[in-house]
């Protein structure tokens, strides 16, 4: 399958680069990515804003010289109104018409969360200041979020952010698809109609995701747990598995008309462009 033929859209996530070599390096990625039309580009934002300005830089790079849209994130996290209204501003003045708006994890010794508490307080404040003008993503988890007291909660706590203007939904990563089709079903029951995309990460480091899974909720299943361990330091092993089971996991989700998939790159282009090749979801040529 051509990726120009295909009516489900690809996106990729990035994280500024913290160095010169680090950029560098990013647009080597971002332009092997590029060869798949993505959608667009997302750019994290670091917790409580310690990545502003590599942000803001690497969003209008992409912005200006790759041809495709940048969906710069947005936390609440340490934020005020102020700060949050200029550097709308300052995207918009920049041609950029995407944010991904995140309530944000709060740092480690840091006690003032900032002037908005919740990403649906963001969202609605983006809507008043600027209308339509930026296509708003948000966040949401299949497996709920670890710090909602119950599932139910978190469902309403997502509706919120639907109900205060945001236009689709990325979700946390995730393994079990029943968990992604089951979280579906439910917010369609409460009325949410707003596209739902399947965050994916490409498995490449078991001591790493291991980590990350544990920090965010995203439960990695037994199975596939007992077989990176097994591979120990085996790093080959544990990139051709991973690249098999996101395969296999990409294939049926787009077998069930899932509106897209975002992949979560790590600043890495090869395995998820193996990953998009297996599913013959080739470059344009």
């Amino acid at each position: 399958m051509n990726l120009q033929d295909n009516a489900q859209n690809i996106s990729f996530e990035f994280f500024p680069p913290r160095t010169a070599e680090g950029a560098e390096k990013l647009v080597e990625v971002r332009n092997e990515l590029s060869a798949l039309m993505p959608e667009y580009f997302s750019v994290t934002f670091g917790a409580g804003g310690t990545t502003r300005d590599n942000t803001f830089d690497t969003v209008i790079s992409i912005q200006k010289d790759s041809g495709f849209d940048a969906a710069p994130h947005l936390s609440c996290i340490g934020a005020t109104a102020d700060s949050i209204l200029q550097i709308l501003n300052e995207y918009r003045d920049n041609g950029v018409n995407r944010v991904v708006a995140l309530r944000g994890d709060l740092p480690s010794g840091m006690r003032d969360i900032g002037e908005f508490q919740y990403a649906n307080e963001l969202v609605e404040f983006i809507r008043k200041e600027t209308g339509d003008y930026f296509h708003i993503e948000v966040a949401c988890y299949p497996e709920f979020h670890p710090q909602a007291r119950s599932a139910k909660d978190d469902l309403l706590n997502f509706k919120n952010k639907v109900d205060a203007g945001a236009d689709a939904a990325i979700t946390q990563y995730f393994f079990n698809i029943d968990s992604y089709s089951s979280f579906v079903e439910d917010t369609e029951k409460l009325g949410v109609s707003i596209p739902i995309v399947p965050g994916i990460m490409p498995i490449t480091n078991y001591a790493q995701l291991a980590r990350f899974s544990d920090a965010c909720g995203a439960e990695i299943p037994r199975w596939i747990r007992k077989r990176l361990e097994a591979y120990g330091d085996d790093l080959e092993s544990i990139r051709a598995f991973g690249i098999e089971v996101i395969t296999l996991m990409c294939d049926k989700l787009l077998s069930e008309e899932v509106p897209g998939l975002h992949f979560y790159t790590m600043n890495q282009s090869h395995i998820v462009l193996e990953i998009l090749e297996n599913l013959g979801l080739t470059p344009i040529e």
